[in-house]
C-alpha cells in the first residue's frame, strides 16, 4: 500500500473529503474529518489505531494532526486539518476511537482547539483557571516565567 492507493480509495468513499495531497500527509477539509475518519477505521483500509493527535500553531491558523495506523495494511497515514485562528473548532473523534479522549483534550489544553461533541472537554495538564494556552505563539503570562535555553 501507497499514499495514492488510499486517496484513491478514500476519492471513492468520500468524494471531496482531500483539500491536498502531499507525500506526507493529506489535508482534509474539516467538515468530512468524522465522516472520513469513520471510513478509514471500519473500511477496507482498517485503520484501527488512533496513534497520536496534536497540533502545530502557524500564527494564522492552526494545524490538527492525526496519526492513524493499519494493522492489516502495514500503513502509517497522517491527516491534517486546518483552522483559522478565530475558529479552533472541529469534531471528536472520541466516539470512533475512545483513546482520542485524552489526546484531545491535551490539544485543547495546550493549543485551545475546542472538539465539538466531546465526552469531557476539560484542561488535563495546566491549572483550570488558565484561560490561555501554552503552546500557542501568541502565550504570554505574568506568572509565567520560562526556562533559558542554554
Amino acid at each position: 500500500m501507497d499514499i495514492q492507493a488510499v486517496v484513491q480509495a478514500i476519492e471513492m468513499q468520500c468524494p471531496g473529503a482531500i483539500a491536498e495531497v502531499t507525500p506526507g500527509w493529506l489535508v482534509i477539509k474539516k467538515e468530512q474529518l468524522r465522516e472520513l475518519a469513520g471510513i478509514l477505521k471500519n473500511g477496507p483500509l482498517a485503520f484501527a489505531s488512533l496513534h497520536c493527535i496534536t497540533a502545530v500553531d502557524r500564527k494564522e491558523t492552526v494545524e490538527v494532526v492525526y496519526h492513524l495506523y493499519s494493522f492489516e495494511q502495514h500503513f502509517l497515514l497522517t491527516l491534517k486539518v486546518i483552522l483559522p485562528d478565530e475558529a479552533l473548532l472541529i469534531d471528536s473523534l472520541t466516539p470512533l476511537w475512545e483513546g482520542a479522549n485524552w489526546l484531545e483534550r491535551e490539544v485543547f489544553d495546550l493549543f485551545g482547539v475546542r472538539f465539538t461533541h466531546h465526552p469531557d472537554l476539560r484542561r488535563i495538564l495546566n491549572p483550570v483557571e488558565w484561560t490561555d494556552h501554552p503552546l500557542r505563539k501568541n502565550f504570554k503570562r505574568a506568572d509565567f516565567i520560562p526556562r533559558p535555553v542554554n
